[in-house]
């Protein structure tokens, strides 16, 4: 026990343990910025100094002043402090003293001109020197980078289901898929369908909200055809369901939405509303609360315009639904096309459909006005056929009698 080494008793106080060192240098002075700022770019300074002391007293050197400072960093970047004169006034340097001289003085910039082939050997140095940094870059970017074929356009889409919310059962979960029109394409590795874990869902405010955050990443092609030269093309829709799942393994359709990708790229934040069918009486609603199970879409398709489709006019008379929640999304969309590389001038006159992809939006929003203006305008005319024939005559010759003079 005698060579064992005991630890000494006596504490030492705070102050003694605290660092030598400090940790944050209020004044720093130049020689520890230059020796421990991270970026230390060597620069070159000159100084061009002034002599103002009186005749035969000079070389002292309480009368020598700077009069510019030239600095040259390693990038080749030239900076004089103060600027050249140019159209401002001249600069003033007052001495101290009894007599209070005040000299004047300019700068300027006395290089000889460039001569057109120094000039023309300077433009062919940068351009060696762009198409180095061009190659640097390609290098950086490798061959693996993949190209479109003129005419197609790449989508791709990172997505997530951020939540759903306002549903009247818990443990809800989303199956979802995308349906390609014609013309689109996606590679044979693309799952164009899914299913979200189940997720139980949390009081937010007056919803019970459930977070999914499920992500899927979705790739197709938009080829583009002779009969698409004048129309807009039909960009892929996504549809989906949400279900519920409770405690015996019953589960509930809770609603059906439908989600067109947006046409422009970026991120987009979207809110979807949704709906179930519903069947009318109380003994649906007991069979949906105590077995499960309600009224289903044989084709999930038939929240929009069903794909099956041939006719005219869709009627969905007779067909009864609830609206129920909303489901969000959060969808990253990238575009890629070489059209995008083509002259303004090829993109002016819109030869492509391509070409019009990014004003597709504005006309679909031009489109929604226009059809607003129709229906307005067929309700004034069902209204007016509505009213008695006496009472439309009487306002006509009205109106006649007061435009005469």
């Amino acid at each position: 026990m005698a060579n064992v080494r005991r630890r000494r008793q006596d504490h030492r106080p705070a102050e003694a343990s605290s660092l030598k060192s400090k940790i944050i240098t209020w004044e720093p002075s130049e020689e520890f910025i230059r020796n421990n700022h991270v970026i230390n770019t060597p620069v070159q300074t000159m100084y061009i100094m002034g002599d103002l002391g009186p005749y035969g007293k000079l070389g002292h050197r309480e009368y020598e002043h700077v009069l510019c400072t030239i600095k040259v960093d390693g990038n080749g970047v030239i900076t004089v402090k103060p600027d050249f004169t140019g159209t401002k006034g001249a600069y003033r340097i007052e001495l101290d003293g009894e007599k209070r001289e005040v000299w004047k003085y300019t700068i300027e910039n006395a290089s000889v001109q460039v001569q057109p082939e120094e000039e023309e050997r300077e433009q062919h140095m940068f351009r060696d020197l762009y198409g180095r940094h061009k190659e640097y870059l390609s290098g950086l970017v490798g061959s693996e980078f993949e190209t479109t074929l003129p005419g197609t356009l790449r989508l791709f889409v990172n997505g997530e289901i951020v939540s759903a919310q306002g549903y009247e059962y818990d443990n809800l979960y989303v199956h979802f898929f995308l349906e390609l029109p014609n013309q689109w394409s996606s590679p044979a590795f693309q799952q164009l369908s899914g299913v979200t874990q189940t997720c139980a869902t949390k009081t937010v405010g007056w919803d019970n909200v459930a977070y999914f955050c499920y992500p899927f990443t979705l790739e197709m092609f938009f080829t583009q055809g002779d009969e698409s030269e004048d129309s807009l093309p039909q960009w892929p829709v996504l549809y989906f369901e949400v279900l519920s799942l409770d405690f015996w393994q019953r589960y509930r359709v809770e609603g059906y939405g439908s989600l067109v990708l947006p046409a422009s790229p970026g991120l987009h934040m979207l809110t979807i509303p949704t709906w179930r069918p519903v069947e009318l009486g109380t003994v649906a609603e007991l069979r949906r609360f105590f077995i499960g199970g309600s009224p289903e879409l044989e084709d999930i398709t038939y929240v929009r315009i069903p794909s099956t489709f041939k006719g005219e006019r869709l009627s969905r008379f007779g067909f009864h639904t609830e609206t129920t929640g909303r489901v969000t999304f959060r969808l990253y969309c990238l575009q890629q096309s070489k059209a995008f590389l083509e002259t303004s001038a090829l993109r002016q006159r819109m030869q492509s459909v391509l070409d019009r992809l990014g004003g597709f939006s504005q006309q679909s929003s031009v489109y929604n006005v226009l059809e607003a203006f129709q229906r307005a305008r067929r309700r004034m005319q069902e209204a007016r056929e509505s009213l008695p024939q006496d009472l439309i005559s009487t306002s006509a010759s009205t109106v006649h009698q007061l435009q005469e003079p």
